[in-house]
């Protein structure tokens, strides 16, 4: 090797950094960063660091992060996509009400107003007749959620 080609190499392992799973740190050869424990983003942009730049292979960087290698290449494109951003998790499950939508709501309300005495299997029904694809469950739902409960009458004791 000649010397300039050293120096080349010297100077290239000099730059590495080693990224400390554990610990959460980043270290290189003149300090360190601390990743805050909060911080979801920065550990999967780590593994796509070491998948794609550090040679590490994408099976062998998910899974030194506890990931799947399809899951890898799920965010490796949504970086690709939408950057570093892309790669704070999502929230799982329905993203919003699809049944129990504030239309629907509207309706339990105005027909428990119309009718107070109708049960929520009774507004369930006439809401299903009217096109709306809600189950008794969800009424009843509405009707908790904005305190629509029938009043019960309570019994005094008798003296």
């Amino acid at each position: 090797m000649t010397p300039r080609g050293r120096r080349l190499a010297t100077s290239l392992e000099a730059r590495t950094m080693k990224f400390d799973l554990p610990d959460r740190r980043i270290v290189g050869p003149t300090g360190e960063l601390i990743v805050p424990p909060e911080d979801e983003i920065t550990p999967r942009l780590i593994m796509l660091l070491e998948g794609e730049c550090e040679g590490l292979g994408a099976a062998e960087a998910a899974r030194r992060h506890g990931l799947t290698r399809q899951r890898y290449y799920q965010m490796l494109n949504l970086f690709k996509e939408r950057g570093a951003l892309a790669l704070r998790p999502q929230k799982r499950g329905p993203k919003s009400n699809y049944v129990r939508t504030d239309e629907a709501e509207r309706q339990v309300i105005r027909h428990r107003f119309l009718d107070p005495d109708a049960s929520v299997d009774i507004i369930a029904q006439k809401l299903r007749q009217a096109g709306f694809p809600i189950s008794t469950r969800s009424v009843e739902r509405v009707v908790e959620k904005y305190g629509l409960q029938k009043k019960t009458p309570s019994l005094s004791p008798r003296p």
